[in-house]
């Protein structure tokens, strides 16, 4: 017996797409093999490591725990909306000069929570003491991480 399957409508980066899905199908799976956004890495599939992350509609989610139809009708933001290699946002910059990244592995998850974060108004404790609690990152040791959020946060005030 065939999956059960269902229409798709989001608008990823600005851009509107409606697919065909298995009603089964994983929001990291529609988003990387689906629409070739592979910027968004799968790493547990438990949402632990947090390597998944994307933003839906403004607040952070852990893509390998949501379905793509949970998603129908919603903005979605991935990575790749934020910068191009040679015009940074102001957040990469920062991951790049306090050396906030080794293997690059978690920094697309972690700094589509930052994103989410900023947006919402997040206090710089809250996102220290908190969001960055809810990412894993096995190469850093989280120093150059969480020096760079502190430089962008500041920066703002």
């Amino acid at each position: 017996m065939p999956a059960a399957r269902q229409s798709v409508t989001v608008v990823v980066n600005g851009r509107p797409e409606v697919r065909e899905v298995e009603v089964r199908r994983l929001l990291s799976d529609f988003l990387r093999h689906d629409l070739g956004l592979t910027g968004t890495h799968v790493g547990c599939e438990q949402g632990i490591c947090g390597s998944c992350t994307v933003v839906m509609d403004g607040e952070a989610v852990r893509s390998c725990l949501t379905l793509a139809v949970q998603a129908d009708g919603t903005e979605i933001t991935t990575v790749e909306s934020l910068g191009a290699p040679d015009q940074l946002t102001h957040l990469q910059e920062a991951f790049r000069d306090h050396h906030g990244l080794q293997c690059g592995f978690c920094t697309p998850g972690i700094l589509m929570m930052l994103e989410a974060a900023r947006a919402a108004g997040a206090t710089l404790d809250a996102v220290e003491n908190d969001l960055l609690n809810a990412h894993i990152c096995r190469c850093t040791g989280y120093a150059g991480i969480r020096a760079a959020v502190r430089a962008v946060w500041e920066e703002a005030q």
